[in-house]
């Protein structure tokens, strides 16, 4: 049993909210407290990790219990604690749809598979944010890649990761997939 000093229910809740509550809820702590985040998001695991790496906040594990999954995160003292930063280079879904043509261009859709089975940009490269450290390789680093979530918060933290791994064409398309109007397809059950 791992001690912590405040629950968080994020139970239900869909990306982005898992991590907008536990952004609040952290402010709450002193450092060196523990929180124990709870969610049935299945993508709040790699939500929450590389979340917990670019606020500096230490993430500790996850346990999971039926559908649940519980997070446990140490909030960083003033001086471990990183100010979160935008990535600074994103498209709009209209400048994507007028890409989409170009052969240079490679869109990540960086969601969870259910979510990407259901309805993704035509062409577009699965790789879950939680595979993407180990599933780098597979991308081509002289193609520009625009990387997609549901909401642009997923895919703000992978477009961070692929930069710090040397993709020097990264770009996050910040509307997400809930704004998309473009074509999409979905995969055969």
């Amino acid at each position: 049993m791992i001690q912590t000093d405040k629950v968080l229910d994020a139970k239900g809740l869909a990306c982005p909210m898992p991590i907008v509550r536990t952004k609040k809820a952290m402010k709450e702590l002193a450092p060196g407290q523990v929180i124990e985040v709870q969610a049935t998001d299945k993508g709040s695991l790699a939500d929450i990790k590389a979340w917990a790496k670019s606020s500096g906040h230490q993430y500790l594990g996850t346990t999971e219990e039926g559908d649940v999954l519980k997070h446990y995160l140490r909030k960083a003292s003033e001086t471990e604690e990183q100010e979160e930063k935008q990535f600074p280079h994103t498209v709009t879904n209209d400048d994507l749809q007028d890409q989409l043509s170009r052969k240079d261009v490679l869109v990540v859709d960086v969601r969870e598979p259910a979510e990407y089975a259901f309805g993704h940009i035509p062409g577009a490269v699965s790789i879950p944010l939680g595979e993407l450290d180990s599933r780098a390789g597979e991308l081509e680093k002289d193609k520009e890649i625009i990387v997609i979530c549901r909401t642009g918060n997923r895919s703000d933290f992978a477009a961070k990761q692929l930069a710090d791994s040397g993709f020097s064409r990264v770009k996050n398309a910040a509307d997400g997939m809930t704004q998309w109007n473009g074509p999409t397809e979905q995969n055969e059950a």
